[in-house]
């Protein structure tokens, strides 16, 4: 079987041929593992095998795109010849090109990433089962959505036309867990997962049933709020999304289309002064860190908000281009952003000092509009009266406006959720409006 790097080689002697003035070629190959029960019965056992080849030829500043799964001599021909057909009749974008040849990840900093978990499918149903059964055995769960079991590991290649190839490898295992409780009519779900770069640093299958077990039956008896205005705490499980319509909004495309609620927004106070948003792409065996973006540019360490002020958009090489700047090296998003702050408390500290308010632990729907910032979702979680949770609560719909809701952040609690790309967090918002029995 031939390595990236060969398959690699044979595209670029094809592009030769074609006369390209330049050419990007992105290169995957990754397998993997995922296995289902429930009730104590497996549902599925899957193997992943994949392998794609992604190709943008330029011919000029007129830009092909083609992609196929077949990496086969002939198969890659066909793409390369598709890519070529599709830029001669292309019209000419100024904004095309690649990114300039001294921001290229030449050189690819080892981060840790690479760790396989050879899994096999007796090992795979074990973890599930144990995993199911101790979330079965609480009194109140009576129903399974079933436990899973996941593996992933894989490696990409990037390489151009200004004489780059890289590699980046990766890996990362997941167990979860969905159940349903039940008291009579009243019946809650709920989720829980643990995720990692390595096996070794999952938590037990014990801990998942247990702690998704605890959570679908603290949801039972829940009941609406009257429509009013209050503080609101979103809980490290769905406060990330806060910080995602942020950076989205501070995205290159999104400001040349000018669809952003943030637009110009540079050098403007978009958080309190107490708060930072700071990319740590280079951090160690840790979920989202990145050595180079698609474009091929070297990651680096970087603020986009800095004491509440906007330092930088989130650019590729495109919209760099269109703005008249130069690309963040973010071509595909973000990598382990770090939201930094000065609370030192957690979620339980946060409770105390809100006194009256919600405590967001779900969030449903889609209603973000990315251009106002007009915010709008169903939630679920739980009413507090003098700095301690009274009962559960559902049937809800939180509002405001994305701009208010971030200047109006009071805390940021340091119970931070490590096992996705944004780290931060439960986060204290001063005051939102909650729309939920009519009075």
């Amino acid at each position: 079987m031939m390595s990236l790097e060969q398959i690699a080689q044979q595209v670029i002697q094809i592009l030769n041929r074609h006369k390209v003035s330049g050419y990007e070629i992105s290169l995957s190959n990754s397998s993997g593992v995922s296995t289902a029960v429930r009730l104590g019965k497996v549902e599925t056992l899957e193997y992943h095998l994949d392998k794609s080849l992604d190709i943008n030829v330029y011919l000029g500043q007129a830009k092909g795109h083609a992609s196929s799964v077949d990496l086969s001599e002939s198969g890659i021909l066909k793409t390369v010849e598709s890519a070529c057909l599709i830029a001669k009749y292309t019209q000419n974008d100024p904004f095309n090109g690649l990114a300039p040849k001294e921001l290229m990840a030449f050189e690819v900093p080892d981060l840790d990433l690479y760790h396989p978990w050879d899994l096999d499918p007796e090992h795979s149903i074990e973890l599930a089962t144990r995993c199911e059964a101790q979330a079965l055995d609480h009194t109140d769960i009576n129903k399974s959505d079933g436990a899973e079991v996941s593996s992933y590991q894989g490696e990409g290649l990037y390489a151009n036309s200004n004489g780059m190839m890289s590699v980046q490898k990766g890996a990362k295992h997941s167990l979860s867990c969905s159940v349903i409780a039940g008291q009579g009519k009243d019946m809650q779900t709920a989720y829980e997962y643990t995720a990692a770069l390595d096996a070794q640093d999952l938590q037990t299958p014990e801990w998942v049933g247990a702690g998704v077990a605890k959570l679908a039956a603290s949801k039972l008896g829940a009941r609406s709020l009257p429509s009013q205005k209050c503080p609101v705490i979103f809980s490290p499980r769905v406060s990330s999304g806060l910080f995602s319509q942020l950076i989205g909004a501070l995205g290159g495309s999104r400001q040349y289309k000018k669809s952003t609620f943030l637009l110009n927004s540079l050098d403007q106070l978009v958080l309190p002064s107490s708060i930072s948003i700071l990319e740590k792409p280079f951090a160690k065996k840790t979920i989202g860190a990145k050595a180079f973006d698609r474009d091929g540019v070297l990651k680096r360490q970087q603020y986009f908000v800095e004491s509440g002020q906007v330092k930088s958009y989130v650019l590729s090489q495109y919209s760099a281009n269109q703005l008249g700047l130069q690309t963040t090296a973010n071509s595909g998003g973000v990598n382990n952003l770090i939201v930094e702050h000065s609370f030192s408390g957690d979620l339980d500290e946060m409770i105390k000092l809100m006194d009256t308010g919600l405590v967001v632990t779900e969030l449903m729907g889609q209603g973000v509009n990315g251009t106002t910032g007009d915010y709008s979702r169903g939630a679920g979680g739980f009413w507090v009266e003098n700095g301690k949770i009274q009962y559960p609560v559902s049937g809800i719909t939180i509002a405001g406006n994305l701009k208010d809701m971030l200047l109006g952040i009071e805390h940021i609690g340091t119970d931070v959720d490590h096992r996705g790309n944004i780290k931060v967090g439960s986060v204290l918002v001063n005051q939102m409006t909650i729309a939920g029995e009519t009075e």
